[in-house]
């Protein structure tokens, strides 16, 4: 019998890390009407969207910063023009007074955006991650995270993405983008957790942050 798959992460013997609401912010990525009524929509986003929706609660309830990371095409462009109505931010993710709103024109959100800049000020070395598309910005985010010294956390349920092209004519379901996706980030990257739930529930907190 072939031994169960193990991440890199375990072979290095690295624990499971969740993140500490004390030094984590919450990073939601491209939460955009695109994905829900224009060109690109998602399978099951409009379930990943309300499962963001309460770990954003989470954070609220702890103090912990939100950033919300927009998308911007060039204006006329197909996808996320920012002159059209599937740029804006889904209704449910809305920002909200004294959280910070940062447009990025590339999958990664750190690249060309002042995220890594505002963490710092803050001083937030670990991130929860939540948004869209997994496969495409919330694994380049979180790779890139890792170079910039982040420990991340990604809420599965708080994901989503699409059925991709395979090369041959065909294609991948979405589900099995979303695991692969998912399981790739989990090998190195991020640790994985379900739902809002697996969060620390630690006290309350006053929220502060810089704009």
């Amino acid at each position: 019998m072939r031994p169960a798959p193990r991440s890199l992460l375990d072979f290095a013997g690295v624990p499971p890390h969740v993140a500490d609401p004390s030094r984590a912010a919450l990073v939601i990525i491209d939460a955009q009407e695109e994905y829900v009524r224009g060109s690109v929509p998602l399978a099951g986003v409009e379930e990943a969207i309300a499962e963001a929706a309460r770990v954003r609660r989470w954070a609220q309830a702890r103090g912990v910063p939100v950033f919300h990371i927009v998308h911007h095409g060039k204006p006329g462009s197909v996808l996320f023009n920012p002159e059209g109505p599937f740029s804006a931010v889904v209704p449910a993710l809305t920002p909200e007074p004294g959280e910070t709103v940062l447009i990025k024109q590339l999958p990664n959100s750190f690249a060309g955006t002042e995220l890594h800049e505002r963490l710092k000020q803050l001083g937030r070395t670990e991130l929860v991650l939540v948004g869209f598309a997994t496969h495409m910005c919330i694994s380049s985010t979180a790779r890139a995270a890792l170079d910039l010294g982040y420990r991340t956390t990604v809420v599965a349920r708080a994901t989503a993405t699409r059925d991709l092209p395979d090369g041959k004519g065909g294609f991948i379901p979405a589900q099995w983008v979303q695991a692969s996706a998912l399981a790739e980030l989990g090998d190195r990257f991020a640790t994985i957790v379900e739902d809002a739930g697996a969060l620390p529930a630690a006290p309350a907190q006053p929220r502060t942050q810089l704009r």
